[in-house]
């Protein structure tokens, strides 16, 4: 079992900027791959970002390329997205996800509890 636990959400104004941290219980280096979802009222759950164990490559949601960027700190246990140029639809509760496996572009074994993300005009 891994516990998966965000932080760095909060209020901001469209165009500005916020950096979300995802701390593992355990080594993240057993688990293939971690990402970032995230569900606004009324709407599904959606994948936003995943990055890969040992290559660290990564994978976006075409609504967040080139403005999210996701990365990790193997040393630390800790998962990041870096959150830019912020729109009013990015207003949603965030949360962290990691799988040992990764056999779907997003991992999906264990679960944050979420952080929300509100962004204003």
């Amino acid at each position: 079992q891994v516990k998966m636990v965000e932080s760095g959400g909060g209020s901001v104004q469209a165009g500005g900027s916020l950096r979300l941290s995802c701390a593992a219980s355990r080594d993240t280096y057993t688990l293939k791959c971690m990402g970032w979802f995230r569900q606004a009222p009324g709407k599904e759950r959606e994948g936003v970002a995943t990055i890969y164990t040992g290559s660290d490559n990564t994978h976006y949601a075409d609504s967040v390329k080139g403005r999210f960027t996701i990365s990790r700190d193997n040393d630390k246990n800790t998962l990041y997205l870096q959150m830019n140029s912020l729109k009013l639809e990015d207003t949603a509760m965030y949360y962290c996800a990691a799988d040992p496996l990764c056999l779907s572009t997003f991992p999906r074994r264990y679960w944050g509890q979420g952080t929300q993300v509100t962004v204003s005009s």
